[in-house]
C-alpha cells in the first residue's frame, strides 16, 4: 500500500479529474468528507476503482477483477487522520469526550489552513 499526499485542496480535484478520464479504471463509489467532513473532523476524498488487469485475481480469472480504494487528502489531512488513528485505538482513555473535542477543533484549524495555503497558491499563481 503506497501513499502520497497532495499539497493542496485543488490538486484533490486534479486527480479525479484525472480518474474520472482514466481509461484503465471506472469509478464504482464516491464518498467526499472534504464538503461533508465526519463528524469528528476526518476529511478526505474516497474513490472506489474497478480495475481490469492481465493478472490472476483470487478467482482464478484472467483478466483479474479487482476493486481498489483511493484517498485523496493533503498533508494536512493525513497528519491528522494518522495521529487521530493512532490515539483511537489506544485502550483505556482517559477523557475521551474532551480529547474527541479537541481532535475537532484541530481538524477544523487544520482545514483551515488547507484554504489558506490554496488561497496563498493562488495569488502567487496570479502574480506571474
Amino acid at each position: 500500500m503506497g501513499q502520497n499526499c497532495l499539497q493542496f485542496i485543488d490538486d484533490i480535484d486534479h486527480c479525479l479529474s484525472l480518474l474520472h478520464k482514466a481509461d484503465w479504471c471506472s469509478i464504482v463509489k464516491e464518498k467526499d468528507y472534504i464538503t461533508n467532513a465526519k463528524p469528528n473532523g476526518y476529511r478526505s476524498y474516497h474513490v472506489i476503482l474497478y480495475l481490469r488487469t492481465p493478472y490472476q485475481d483470487i478467482d482464478g480469472q484472467v483478466p483479474g477483477h479487482f476493486f481498489a480504494e483511493i484517498q485523496l487528502r493533503t498533508i494536512a489531512m493525513d497528519s491528522w487522520a494518522s495521529l487521530e488513528h493512532e490515539m483511537k485505538y489506544k485502550l483505556n482513555i482517559q477523557n475521551a469526550a474532551r480529547i474527541g473535542k479537541e481532535l475537532k477543533r484541530c481538524a477544523d484549524q487544520l482545514a483551515s489552513c488547507d484554504v489558506q495555503m490554496q488561497t496563498i497558491r493562488q495569488l502567487i499563481n496570479e502574480s506571474k
